[in-house]
């Protein structure tokens, strides 16, 4: 017989986490500590034109190699796994077909604008919108983007008309590829990434399908954070599969059930600022309300504002500068830069609390190839603290701000946090936020951690006097309502 999580207080179990430059296979202990890894590359086009995309194959591909070599590591200990779970990129969706499992179309990425347009001309009721959703009509959620398929691509309207279509997130496709049971569902948190679901209901909402032109039969089934998905085959090992959420919503997670008095900050290809609620969801009509976990009783949901580029716009920057191996560096680039200039940071387009999808980036004032690079990490310290003053006008300050993500590891970027928002920023030692959050989640529900868990030492940034980050922060935001003012959003 399979066990599950459940019924083992000290399982290991086998954490999938799908990135926009990366799929990693994490295995972790009884006690939460990471006991093998293995990690693929994968790629992703890019056009000027606001395209975003990744092909469905390599990803899916990239996810068994990794849990292949991951439990190869383990060596016969790989029979002390009890589950796997998924975390993906929310707001990311593929089509497919049901009877033969084939993508019709490529993985159109969480950041690509191609409906921009389109979702303007449609004039829709914002207000609705928000009320039905928690969300702000954007280019970045799926339902534009599945509407763009449906009108452009032969393959998914034949399959539409043959009966046998089906367009969802990301994780439904992986899912749907990885689970030997090939089923068809899809979570609350990547759900509600499409502007389809309602956060009421916890549900597709018809009235949303109609207004988006998106069949409601081909969406997946809506099920649990939780739920039994079937059998995962890794590296000869058959692991039932347990969990699927969202990156941000997994990683929320990383440290225990998430504190209400907490803003947790992952800082990757974008970052993401999110705020725990407990009971009534405030009005905050510039962020959004983004669910991160539902399944029966358990339910919790997030304030959150997001920063489209913060990885990617210092890899983009990067590149149009000729510069390579820069992310080792950029402490010693921020220790040493006395005067950058400013960034406008619209990689992506610009997030929250502003929503310019078609905002043009630009460098104010001059700077060499470093300082730009500085500018460029400033620009998403600034964004964080421009979204913790949106919270504020509705939610009390927080006791402490919690880090993650690739980016965190910059200690120079934690500082600014620190100094520009007067919170102390705290970091966990690891930095696998979203694994270690889905871990959880497959080891122990919703418990604040695992058997016999040390308390990990965590690394602290206290708030400092920085009057000169603190004048640039107001030339920026000035800067910023300036341009936002000179062109369309």
């Amino acid at each position: 017989m399979i066990r599950t999580a459940r019924e083992s207080s000290s399982a290991w179990v086998l954490a999938l986490d799908q990135g926009g430059g990366s799929s990693r296979a994490i295995a972790f202990d009884g006690r939460g500590e990471i006991v093998a890894s293995a990690a693929r590359p994968v790629s992703e086009r890019r056009t000027e034109s606001g395209r975003v995309e990744q092909d469905p194959e390599e990803l899916v591909r990239s996810l068994i190699d990794a849990a292949a070599e991951c439990t190869g590591l383990l060596g016969a200990r790989a029979r002390d796994l009890v589950a796997v779970g998924l975390a993906t990129q929310r707001s990311s969706l593929v089509c497919w077909d049901r009877t033969n499992s084939e993508a019709l179309s490529p993985v159109i990425s969480w950041q690509d604008r191609r409906a921009s347009q389109w979702l303007d001309a449609l004039a829709l009721d914002p207000a609705e919108i928000r009320a039905r959703t928690g969300l702000l009509v954007s280019p970045h959620y799926g339902a534009s983007k599945m509407r763009w398929c449906l009108d452009h691509l032969p393959r998914v309207a034949d399959a539409r008309l043959r009966g046998s279509l089906v367009i969802g997130p990301l994780a439904s496709f992986l899912t749907h590829r990885l689970v030997q049971e090939r089923p068809i569902v899809v979570d609350p948190a990547n759900a509600s990434r499409t502007l389809l679901w309602n956060v009421r209901t916890s549900n597709w909402d018809a009235r949303l399908c109609d207004l988006f032109g998106v069949p409601i039969e081909v969406l997946p089934r809506c099920v649990p954070t939780r739920f039994s998905f079937g059998t995962l085959v890794a590296g000869g090992v058959s692991l039932p599969f347990e969990v699927l959420n969202g990156d941000q919503s997994a990683a929320a997670f990383a440290d225990g059930l998430p504190r209400t008095d907490t803003l947790y900050v992952n800082i990757g290809t974008g970052a993401f600022v999110q705020r725990p609620i407990d009971g009534v969801v405030p009005e905050l009509p510039r962020l959004l309300h983004s669910v991160v976990l539902r399944d029966g009783s358990h339910e919790l949901s997030v304030i959150e504002g997001t920063i489209n580029g913060a990885g990617s716009a210092i890899e983009a920057t990067c590149r149009e500068l000729g510069l390579v191996d820069v992310e080792r560096q950029l402490d010693s680039f921020l220790s040493s830069s006395i005067a950058p200039p400013l960034f406008l940071n619209g990689v992506s387009g610009l997030g929250a609390p502003f929503w310019s999808p078609r905002f043009r980036s630009r460098f104010v004032g001059e700077g060499s190839p470093r300082e730009q690079i500085v500018a460029v990490v400033e620009s998403i310290a600034f964004l964080i603290r421009t979204i913790l003053e949106e919270m504020a006008t509705e939610l009390a300050p927080p006791a402490r701000i919690r880090v993650s993500g690739g980016l965190a590891r910059v200690n120079g970027l934690c500082q600014r946090v620190a100094d520009l928002t007067s919170f102390r920023v705290e970091r966990s030692p690891g930095h696998e936020g979203t694994a270690r959050g889905l871990a959880r989640l497959l080891a122990h529900g919703f418990a604040h951690g695992f058997e016999h868990e040390r308390d990990a030492a965590l690394d602290e940034f206290e708030p400092r006097a920085n009057p000169v980050l603190l004048e640039r922060f107001h030339r920026w935001t000035a800067e910023l309502h300036r341009a936002l003012a000179s062109e369309p959003h």
